[in-house]
């Protein structure tokens, strides 16, 4: 399944750029994840977290840079993984194209996700709405990266808070309720007689 999303941040694509070019950081960003090991060759090993409701998962995988085009500044990852306890597997490569808006930079993420065994079982829409949740999150903490950057300050110090469950459903759950409502209430354009 293909989820797109985009966010905001109020830095210089050039800024951002720069923090896209040290892994390590970038990980300390995305909720639920850690880097675990530099394999070289731009190939990393480690493990993500995700409770959705009752569902806790860890999936335990290796991600690799495939493409990173700094004149265009556009990063693609493959990442393959299976859950920790043997509940099923996920692969996703993940395009991020960094564009200039106003005077900060807007990102827009592709993720092309293969999931199978439990999460699976939530569908697409659940799927992509946790999915939203995770990237506003990185969005606040990227931000907050560079800033620390900025200031001199270890930008991984304060690593991401892991990604729970009840927050993360509450939300995800709040943005399915408002396509229900747009969907039914919001009225349809007339049609001529």
């Amino acid at each position: 399944m293909l989820i797109r999303n985009q966010f905001e941040v109020a830095q210089t694509a050039d800024k951002v750029w720069r923090f896209f070019d040290d892994v390590p950081r970038v990980a300390a960003c995305l909720p639920g994840a850690e880097l675990t090991e530099d394999l070289g060759g731009e190939r990393y090993k480690g493990r993500v977290s995700v409770r959705m409701g009752p569902v806790s998962l860890r999936f335990g995988g290796t991600a690799t840079i495939t493409e990173r085009d700094d004149a265009a500044q556009r990063i693609v990852v493959d990442a393959a993984g299976s859950e920790e306890k043997g509940r099923g597997e996920a692969s996703m490569t993940i395009t991020a194209t960094l564009v200039r808006s106003g005077s900060g930079t807007r990102v827009d993420v592709d993720q092309d996700l293969q999931i199978s065994g439990a999460a699976a079982q939530y569908g697409r829409g659940m799927i992509a709405d946790v999915t939203s949740v995770l990237m506003r999150d990185f969005a606040v903490n990227l931000q907050n990266g560079i800033a620390r950057a900025e200031r001199g300050e270890d930008p991984a110090a304060r690593h991401a808070a892991p990604a729970r469950g009840f927050r993360i459903g509450l939300q995800a759950a709040l943005m399915a309720l408002r396509r229900v409502f747009r969907r039914f209430f919001l009225p349809y354009p007339s049609t001529p007689a």
